[in-house]
């Protein structure tokens, strides 16, 4: 068998494993004791990641403006999590797009085998993420697909379960890459860079987007699983429109998981490894995670904004100093990603395994 070719056993859907009314989980699905939810300490409801508007961004208010940039950077450095509001993305197309993707994870079966997915790029629908025969699985199914580069974008790949399915996906998508642009000339200003430096490092207008959507059908032992491991993503940046109504995404911060509290169309924003790398660790990719629970299913969206998939990604030489060596030796995304597609999430144990020795 070809490791990247196939997948190492049969593929059972999670959905059909809840809809078929089990009262208890497969062992396949059962996490260590260690990584359980329950086990692991939480913080109280009144914590959440940062909410921050962006609506003056780009006015003439500079002292606004300026506060706004101090607000990113400070998420940037402490949590690595923030929410942004008021950010150009249409709210009727949020919702449309939720909408679109909740009608695909409720189309009969045979209409969603039409997409299975293979390891070899994950596009489509899928159920696992790795390919170690054996593993233990997370509690969600998926489905993924490419934006960016063009050449990667394949229509035919994606859904047509409505009439305007694939243009809502595609309009989702071009305004998504244009808010990551803005965002990413936020970082490389904070980072006190020129405003495209960033994004040059990423290969300018030649970059990757995708996106996985991700599906967590009710589970009858919610304790017991995650609908997604603790990682921390791969790619540069993530752009996460949540379920409106259910919680579940969990970040790490000072040994605790906090639960974030979504506000109604607003993304959350994380920074991925590859940015970490850039940065030279100023700015953190953190690593979080996602519960499931009995009573409700729950659908997310997440957007990647990657660098270009050849170029060495090490850290901008603005950023390394004598003091300041660089933590990190150059590797192409298409290199680094090959990890997660192989092992499945694994914490941070990735990008910190790369960190030179000092």
């Amino acid at each position: 068998m070809n490791k990247l070719q196939d997948w190492p056993e049969p593929i059972v859907r999670v959905q059909s494993l809840s809809d078929s009314g089990i009262p208890l989980i497969p062992e396949r699905y059962v996490k260590p004791l260690l990584q359980r939810p329950s086990v692991n300490p939480t913080t109280s409801n009144d914590v959440n990641i940062p909410v921050i508007d962006l609506a003056r961004l780009y006015g003439d208010d500079h002292a606004l403006r300026a506060t706004i940039l101090d607000q990113i950077s400070i998420a940037c450095r402490e949590w690595g999590f923030f929410q942004v509001i008021n950010h150009g993305v249409s709210p009727q197309l949020m919702d449309r797009a939720r909408e679109v993707w909740r009608q695909f994870f409720h189309s009969p079966m045979e209409v969603k085998q039409a997409y299975a997915n293979t390891p070899k790029t994950y596009e489509g629908y899928g159920s696992r993420l790795g390919v170690e025969k054996g593993a233990i699985l997370d509690w969600s199914d998926y489905y993924f697909l490419h934006y960016l580069p063009l050449p990667l974008k394949d229509y035919n790949k994606w859904p047509a379960i409505t009439a305007d399915c694939r243009a809502v996906l595609d309009e989702y998508g071009k305004q998504l890459v244009e808010l990551c642009g803005k965002l990413m000339k936020v970082l490389s200003i904070n980072l006190g860079l020129g405003e495209e430096q960033l994004q040059n490092a990423f290969g300018g207008e030649n970059i990757g987007a995708c996106l996985r959507v991700n599906f967590y059908p009710k589970c009858p032992q919610p304790d017991l699983t995650l609908g997604l491991s603790s990682h921390s993503d791969p790619g540069g940046m993530t752009l996460l429109l949540p379920d409106s109504n259910v919680p579940g995404l969990q970040v790490r911060k000072d040994g605790n998981w906090i639960t974030v509290k979504p506000v109604p169309h607003a993304f959350i924003v994380n920074i991925g490894d590859q940015i970490q790398v850039l940065s030279n660790a100023t700015c953190k990719s953190v690593e979080h995670r996602v519960m499931v629970n009995s009573s409700d299913e729950r659908l997310s969206l997440a957007f990647f904004y990657n660098p270009r998939s050849d170029i060495p990604i090490e850290p901008l030489k603005e950023l390394v100093a004598p003091d300041r060596p660089p933590l990190y030796p150059a590797m192409t995304f298409d290199e680094y990603r090959l990890f997660i597609r192989m092992r499945g999430p694994c914490g941070k144990s990735q990008v910190e395994s790369l960190k030179s020795p000092r």
